[in-house]
């Protein structure tokens, strides 16, 4: 009885979620079609495109050159990375030169200064950048012509200090893959829609940080995310902490999925619920309550140990539902999922793989990043992991997300 207490309790907790996730996605849908109405096309602030690299990737020249094509008036893209013969550096200069209108520059950082090695590339491009509103933006991610022009748009009013957006997973190749990409497209969608019902923004997430020069100046520079994993969500809090409103933009992006295989995909999940987990803990811990199919399973698992096979088929399928219905109204009305049927059928296996990340994140402190191994402390602070860990690990890594 008490595992069936415990799943009934996991479902009516995860039907709650779902509750929240509706009533977001409503009121994105709502706002999207006000904004639509009152877009400030006058609004054409000069912008800084600031993109961090980190050697090669697939297709990174067309993902690159989606930055180059965008339908605005005054921008500039900066690219920084560790040394001049980055393969990442190399490949943008090599896409530059078939935008020769698009003012760009290159540079480098040489040895790094902070934990978090992106944090050194941003403080050098702020810089270098002529204009007073970054954008800063992974390389795994691939934008529309109307991205600048719309993700700036709020900055026309002037209490808005940061801006950021949704995206969706991208996976053509692999089961793996894919599985993350729903999880993208969905889990994380679906996370930020209820807390910025519930709270408003107050994070930003990695794939897109828009922010006003004044407002990094005024917690003390990029230098501040240093010592950060989470630096997307350090620099949206902090942004937040100081008055200034962080905006969600309506605007949705593609975020390619990097990682291929089972374990390239696992330890890339587990590493990000692991960040999530020392920078918002009382938020990460209430996660486990927002996932239906482990929960589903367990109460059909107790109704068939208790001779009740129609309920446990039915608690299973209870659970299964409502995450096909979720991924489907997410993935139809806020994130635009061109694989809409997919998405929505791989969605329960996600939703159940999920609970293992966030169960996988309390293991263990120690992050694999960029080949070195960290110790996450309070807070979401990174040090080297002690004696042998932090030695270079000489394998391949996965690309980390901040």
């Amino acid at each position: 009885m008490i595992l069936m207490g415990l799943g009934i309790l996991g479902l009516i907790s995860s039907t709650v979620f779902n509750g929240l996730v509706f009533a977001g996605a409503f009121r994105f849908v709502a706002e999207k079609r006000k904004h639509r109405k009152t877009l400030q096309e006058n609004f054409h602030s000069a912008v800084s495109l600031l993109k961090p690299l980190h050697g090669d990737e697939p297709n990174l020249d067309a993902h690159i050159a989606s930055f180059f094509e965008q339908d605005y008036p005054d921008y500039e893209i900066l690219f920084c990375a560790r040394a001049a013969n980055d393969a990442g550096l190399q490949t943008a200069r090599s896409v530059a030169a078939r935008y020769p209108s698009i003012p760009a520059k290159f540079l480098t950082t040489g040895e790094n200064t902070y934990m978090n090695a992106k944090v050194s590339s941003l403080e050098k491009m702020a810089a270098a950048a002529s204009t007073d509103i970054f954008i800063i933006s992974d390389s795994d991610v691939r934008v529309t012509p109307d991205y600048i022009r719309e993700v700036v748009a709020p900055f026309a009013t002037a209490r808005v200090g940061a801006v950021t957006c949704l995206y969706r997973g991208v996976a053509d190749e692999g089961l793996w893959s894919k599985l993350e990409a729903a999880g993208m497209s969905i889990e994380m969608t679906s996370g930020v829609l209820a807390a910025n019902l519930m709270e408003g923004m107050q994070f930003t997430l990695g794939p897109t940080m828009a922010v006003r020069r004044s407002c990094v100046n005024e917690m003390g520079g990029f230098g501040y995310l240093g010592p950060y994993c989470a630096d997307d969500f350090v620099l949206g809090n902090q942004i937040a902490a100081h008055g200034h409103e962080v905006v969600l933009s309506d605007h949705v992006i593609d975020h390619i999925v990097l990682n291929l295989s089972f374990m390239a995909s696992i330890k890339h999940q587990v590493r990000w619920m692991k960040s999530t987990r020392f920078s918002r803990p009382k938020g990460h811990f209430g996660t486990s309550l927002t996932f239906a199919v482990p929960f589903g399973l367990l109460a059909g698992y107790a109704a068939w140990w208790l001779h009740r096979p129609y309920l446990a088929l039915a608690l299973i399928a209870y659970s299964v539902v409502t995450r096909v219905v979720m991924a489907a109204v997410i993935g139809k009305t806020v994130v635009a999922e061109r694989h809409l049927l997919r998405t929505t059928l791989l969605y329960p296996l996600r939703d159940l793989m999920g609970f293992f990340y966030w169960a996988a994140s309390y293991a263990s402190s120690k992050i694999l990043w960029r080949g070195r191994v960290y110790r996450l402390t309070e807070g979401g602070l990174m040090k080297p992991a002690q004696q042998k860990s932090d030695q270079l690990i000489k394998q391949p890594v996965d690309k980390a997300v901040s």
